[in-house]
C-alpha cells in the first residue's frame, strides 16, 4: 500500500474534481480516482455537450428564419456527423483541460474501479483498492490499479439514468441521453418519455432539426420543478414550434419493430398508441451506490443516495459523499459547491450547509427556462402572503431588436419584510440572468435594494427590475 493520502476522492465529475483541486489548494496531499472520463457525465455526456449540440439547433433555426432579421440564407441544412463531431471535441477539449488542472494542482488522478474496504477511524487511514476498468484508457500520467489509503475518503460517483422495467434502452430504437447525444442520422420521429431538463432538451433539440415529437409527461404539468406560469407558457411555445405533449400520462408498453417502436400511452383512463422512430427515456437518474463497499461499512443508504448531515458527512467517521449520489438537486454547481464545503470542513474551516432553495436551476431548450427560489405556490404553501411581480419580453425593447418577444419574468416576494422568495423566468438568454436574483437572494436583498438598483440599458436585465417594480404596483413599461 502506498503513503497515505489525507483526502481520496472517487470521482473525478464536476463535484469530484474541483473537491480535489480545492483540498490541494488547502495543502492536502489529495488523488481523485475514475473509471472512465475525467469532468464525469456533466463534461461528457451531459451539460457541455448538450449545450453544443443546442447551440448548433439555434443557429439552424435562425439561419431558417433569416429573411425576418432581414437575411437571405438559400438553400440551408445540417451534417449530422458534423454536428456530434463538433460537440464531442468540446467536451474532449474540457476534458483534457479538467487533466491540466489536476497536473497543475498536484493531484494524483487513480485510473480504475474503486472499493471502499475499511473506514477511517481517528487518524488511521482508511483503505481503497482500485481494480482494472475496461470502460476507458486511463490518461497519460494515471496510476494504475492497487491498494491506497486515505485519511478522508470522499465518494463523488454521480448517477446514471434511470430504467423503467419492461423499457430498458438497447442503444438501438430506445435511447439514454448517451445515445441520444450522438446519432448516425438525425430521426423522423421521436418519443420522449419525461419531461424534465434532459427529455425537454432534447425534445427541443430535434424537434428543431426537422423530426416530429411527442412528449409523454405522468404529472399534470411539464417541467414538474417549475412555477407553473412558467411552465404553462413554455408549453404554448413548444406545442407552437410543433412539439406534441401529453401530460398525466404514462407509457404502459412498448414494443420494437423494424423501424422504430410503438408504445401504449395511457392517460385519463383511455389508451393510444403513438410509434416513431426512436424512444427517449428521461426519467430521471438514481445514484452510483453500487459496489463501493458503503454499507458494508454502515454508510447510511436512503432511497439509493448516501445520507449526509448537509457538509458531506456520512454516519461513518472519515467517508463523506457529495453531488448527485448524496441527493437532490442533481446539478453540477450543487455537486462543485457542495464539495468545496464538505473539504473545508475537513480543513476546520468555518461553514454552513448550503442553503438549497437558493440554488439555481436551468433548462436550455427554446425558450430557456430558468429559476431560483420558492414558485408562486409552494410560497403560499408554506404560508407566505406573497406579492408577485410580473414582465413581459414583448415589453422590453432588447427583446423585440433581438426578434425574442415571447417571455415572462416573475417575481415571488414576501408582502411582510419584502424578502425575494422566489425568481422564474422563460424567454431568451434566462440562464444567463438568472444569477442576478441568485445573488440578490444570498444577500438578502429586499425589494427597495432591487427597486433602487440601476440596470443597464437596453438588456433583456431591465425585465428583471420591471418584475420587482411590477409586485409593488410601480412597473413603468407595461
Amino acid at each position: 500500500m502506498s503513503d497515505p493520502y489525507d483526502v481520496l476522492i472517487i470521482g473525478a465529475g464536476p463535484g469530484g474534481y474541483v473537491t480535489a483541486i480545492r483540498a490541494a489548494q488547502l495543502g492536502f496531499r489529495t488523488a481523485v480516482v475514475d473509471r472512465e472520463h475525467l469532468g464525469g457525465i456533466c463534461l461528457n455526456w451531459g451539460c457541455i455537450p448538450t449545450k453544443a449540440l443546442l447551440r448548433s439547433a439555434e443557429i439552424f433555426h435562425y439561419l431558417q428564419h433569416a429573411k425576418e432579421y432581414g437575411l437571405s440564407a438559400e438553400g440551408v441544412s445540417f451534417d449530422t456527423a458534423a454536428i456530434v463531431k463538433r460537440s464531442r471535441g468540446v467536451s474532449g477539449r474540457l476534458n483534457g483541460g479538467v487533466g491540466m488542472l489536476l497536473k497543475k494542482n498536484k493531484v494524483d488522478v487513480i485510473w480504475g474501479e474503486a472499493r471502499i474496504e475499511a473506514a477511517p477511524q481517528g487518524a488511521t487511514p482508511g483503505r481503497v483498492t482500485v481494480a482494472q476498468t475496461t470502460r476507458a484508457e486511463a490518461p497519460k500520467g494515471a496510476k494504475g490499479p492497487g491498494a491506497y489509503a486515505a485519511k478522508h475518503i470522499i465518494v463523488a460517483t454521480g448517477a446514471r439514468p434511470r430504467v423503467i422495467p419492461g423499457i430498458e434502452p438497447d442503444k438501438r430504437q430506445i435511447w439514454t441521453y448517451y445515445e441520444a447525444m450522438v446519432p448516425e442520422t438525425m430521426p423522423k420521429s421521436l418519443l420522449v418519455m419525461g419531461s424534465g431538463a434532459i427529455g425537454i432538451e432534447f425534445a427541443s433539440f430535434y424537434r428543431t432539426m426537422g423530426a416530429e415529437v411527442t412528449v409523454v409527461e405522468l404529472l399534470p404539468q411539464i417541467l414538474p420543478v417549475e412555477d407553473a406560469e412558467i411552465a404553462a407558457l413554455a408549453r404554448k411555445r413548444f406545442e407552437k414550434q410543433g412539439i406534441r405533449i401529453l401530460t398525466g400520462a404514462k407509457v404502459t408498453t412498448v414494443a420494437k419493430g423494424p423501424d422504430g417502436v410503438t408504445a401504449t400511452v395511457e392517460a385519463d383512463g383511455k389508451a393510444q398508441t403513438i410509434t416513431a422512430e426512436k424512444l427517449i427515456s428521461a426519467v430521471g437518474v438514481v445514484g452510483n451506490i453500487e459496489n463501493l463497499g458503503l454499507e458494508a461499512l454502515g454508510v447510511t443508504i436512503e432511497r439509493g443516495l448516501v445520507a449526509t448531515d448537509g457538509l458531506g458527512r456520512t454516519a461513518v467517521p472519515g467517508i463523506y459523499a457529495i453531488g448527485d449520489v448524496a441527493g437532490p438537486p442533481m446539478l453540477a454547481h450543487k455537486a462543485e459547491h457542495e464539495g468545496v464545503l464538505c473539504i473545508e470542513t475537513i480543513k476546520g474551516l468555518p461553514t454552513h450547509p448550503m442553503d438549497k432553495g437558493k440554488i439555481p436551476g436551468c433548462t436550455y431548450c427554446q425558450p430557456q427556462i430558468a429559476s431560483v427560489g420558492l414558485t408562486e405556490a409552494k410560497a403560499k404553501e408554506q404560508g407566505f402572503d406573497v406579492r408577485v411581480g410580473r414582465f413581459p419580453f414583448m415589453g422590453n425593447g432588447k427583446a423585440i431588436a433581438l426578434g425574442e418577444p415571447d417571455g415572462l419574468i416573475k417575481t415571488v416576494f414576501d408582502r411582510k419584510t419584502g424578502q425575494l422568495l422566489g425568481a422564474h423566468m422563460v424567454g431568451a438568454e434566462v440562464t444567463e440572468l438568472i444569477q442576478g436574483y441568485v445573488v440578490a437572494m444570498q444577500l438578502e436583498t429586499t425589494e427597495e435594494d432591487l427597486m433602487h438598483t440601476v440596470f443597464p440599458h437596453p438588456t433583456l436585465s431591465e425585465m428583471m427590475h420591471e418584475s420587482v417594480l411590477d409586485a409593488y404596483g410601480r412597473v413603468i413599461h407595461v
